[in-house]
């Protein structure tokens, strides 16, 4: 990332840490992205795997086919099947107060296939369309997949952020996902690091700092 000195950013990471005061709950590190040069008719949209977990307290539940109804059980995950979905008869309200709850919608693979049939666009506006599972995918792993990823996406604004880490981390740990985030980040971007005006860190209570820009 030779755009942002790298002892810079340690000092950086260092500092929000040590400025902040003491909450009752562990504050989230958050990358705030200014974007320049940016035409937002071109939309971009990616996710990426950061070394190390980004959170561990992940709301989540599967809109399952029989297999994985039987997996969530045993793993105690909340569940929804397709009976279930069909009961919704695609009422907006009804749905998106079932569902805002959610931070990750997991769908087994047959059940991904009849979302819109079933519940029309609605999750597509609330931002969370399910993440579609194999049939014989582990939900307990993909759960752990989803606590270490990351998405970027652009919209009609000229700014984004997102979460990278929890304030209880280390430095390092901090360090390294916030430096693969900002490089997936600018590797998404038609002209690299020209589009990116000015980036942010900050914990949820705490101050921004730039680090670039």
């Amino acid at each position: 990332m030779s755009k942002i000195n790298p002892e810079f950013l340690k000092k950086t990471i260092s500092d929000l840490l040590t400025d902040r005061k003491q909450r009752k709950f562990v504050e989230t590190v958050e990358l705030q992205v200014g974007l320049r040069d940016y035409d937002p008719e071109k939309r971009f949209t990616g996710t990426v795997r950061l070394p190390n977990v980004i959170t561990t307290n992940t709301k989540v539940i599967v809109l399952a086919n029989a297999a994985h109804i039987d997996e969530a059980n045993a793993a105690g995950i909340p569940y929804i099947d397709v009976d279930g979905l069909k009961a919704f008869n695609k009422d907006k309200t009804k749905i998106k107060k079932y569902f805002k709850k959610y931070d990750i919608l997991l769908a087994s693979d047959s059940v991904a296939k009849q979302i819109t049939k079933l519940l029309g666009n609605v999750l597509v506006k609330l931002n969370k369309f399910p993440i579609a599972m194999s049939e014989g995918e582990n939900i307990v792993e993909r759960i752990k997949e989803t606590q270490h990823t990351v998405k970027f996406q652009s919209k009609k604004a000229s700014c984004l952020g997102t979460a990278i880490a929890k304030a209880n981390q280390s430095e390092e740990e901090i360090r390294q996902n916030l430096t693969m985030a900002i490089n997936f980040l600018v590797s998404l971007m038609k002209k690299g690091w020209q589009n990116v005006g000015t980036l942010y860190v900050k914990t949820t209570m705490g101050k921004s700092i730039k680090i670039f820009g």
